[in-house]
């Protein structure tokens, strides 16, 4: 309970400062819709509106620094690096996802278009975990050759961290305000430990009982991000 109260407000401070970093330093504000879809894992939409992107500050005629933050419903990730077993299907959600970016961007900037390319780090950190009990026991079952299996696994997760790279389109339709379409493919991970026990066997035999401790495992945040916005210069 501590570990996840502790998390809650670290993202509601960093929150707060990338609001102060927007309304003190940026010359461009960007309000955009993002969908994500994650690497073995379902799709994902922002929970509107908490999604600011694109605040940041003009280092000169080609490098800015940019930064911003996205609050999503994740449908489903994936849980990497068990010891045992692996799957294709989402093995957490869903859940709440602050998504913190940090990203360099070369810009080309033209009189009603720009084009940038950007990359960087990003950090993140999940709420309101509950894991897919079903594809859970049906990666146990693939893993053991079970007809049957049951898992009961306590979980604890931490704060995450990747990078990411991407490129941005924006066309302005007037001097105070522009659309843009934007694609961002994200690589990163948070320590998701389990730990617990499993049940299962085959409908001819008796049930077997196994503990697991995955204190490695961890929350797979990987996969492509789209997003439309609207940008709107100071």
């Amino acid at each position: 309970m501590a570990n996840k109260l502790h998390q809650r407000l670290v993202l509601t401070v960093i929150i707060f400062f990338t609001g102060i970093f927007s309304a003190t330093y940026g010359q461009e504000v960007g309000l955009s819709f993002s969908y994500f879809l994650p690497k073995n894992g379902y799709f994902s939409v922002p929970i509107s509106p908490f999604s600011l992107r694109g605040v940041g500050v003009d280092l000169n005629r080609y490098f800015a620094l940019q930064t911003g933050f996205s609050l999503y419903r994740m449908s489903g990730l994936n849980i990497k690096d068990i010891d045992d077993f692996s799957s294709k299907d989402a093995l957490v959600g869903p859940n709440f996802t602050v998504m913190i970016p940090v990203e360099l961007v070369l810009q080309f900037v033209g009189k009603r278009q720009e084009f940038r390319i950007k990359g960087g780090g990003f950090g993140f950190g999940t709420f309101d975990n509950k894991l897919n009990n079903g594809n859970l026991d049906k990666a146990i079952r693939e893993f053991e050759g079970w007809d049957v299996a049951n898992a009961d696994f306590d979980f604890d997760s931490g704060l995450g961290f990747g990078y990411f790279f991407g490129a941005e389109y924006i066309f302005y339709v007037t001097r105070q305000w522009g659309l843009s379409l934007e694609g961002n493919y994200f690589i990163g991970d948070a320590g998701f430990s389990l730990n617990g026990s499993y049940t299962g066997g085959n409908s001819a035999g008796p049930l077997e009982t196994k503990a697991v401790d995955y204190a490695d495992a961890k929350l797979d945040f990987t996969g492509l991000e789209i997003s439309i916005g609207i940008i709107i210069t100071q």
